[in-house]
């Protein structure tokens, strides 16, 4: 009798294990999706968002990111580019009446040589109207992050940037 009662608990719990088994994958996934998502890998957030919907489908936080990042993938690999670009310090920017493309130019040198070539961005100036032909910049920043002379250049100059995810557009506004 103790032995038909041990098996009948033993087959009640074998399920309920692997179910929990199944949603701590699950969430697994789900924090694998989360992380590439801040790490601007949509692709890749989609695959393990799917991944612990198939462990789990009832899974409502991998569901509703899933069609998310399917909705803003294209801003998560923008925001990517933004964050990573802007997080470089350099150590010293000086600029003397520079035109606007002199001063990009110097600054995507300073990013590649303080990345030893891991970050060479890729600027562009959009200009059909030439408004920012005649346009100079002088500046002598010391450790500064890339962000903060974008901020300055952008902001002296009358222009804004969007981040795609090969490219920082510089535009006049």
């Amino acid at each position: 009798m103790k032995t038909l009662i041990a098996l009948v608990v033993f087959a009640f719990t074998i399920p309920a294990a692997i179910a929990q088994s199944a949603a701590q994958q699950a969430e697994a996934y789900y924090q694998r999706g989360v992380a590439a998502e801040k790490a601007g890998n949509p692709d890749a957030a989609i695959a393990a968002y799917k991944t612990a919907l198939r462990l789990h489908p009832g899974h409502a936080h991998a569901r509703y990111r899933a069609g998310q990042v399917k909705i803003h993938a294209k801003d998560i690999k923008s925001s990517a580019t933004e964050a990573k670009i802007g997080a470089v310090m350099i150590p010293v920017y000086q600029l003397e009446d520079a035109s606007l493309q002199e001063a990009i130019e110097l600054l995507a040198i300073a990013m590649e040589k303080e990345t030893n070539g891991e970050i060479a961005p890729n600027f562009i100036i959009e200009d059909p109207k030439n408004k920012l032909e005649n346009v100079t910049v002088t500046m002598n920043l010391k450790n500064i992050p890339v962000k903060a002379i974008l901020d300055y250049l952008l902001t002296h100059t009358k222009t804004k940037a969007r981040y795609d995810e090969y490219a920082v557009v510089i535009m006049a506004r």
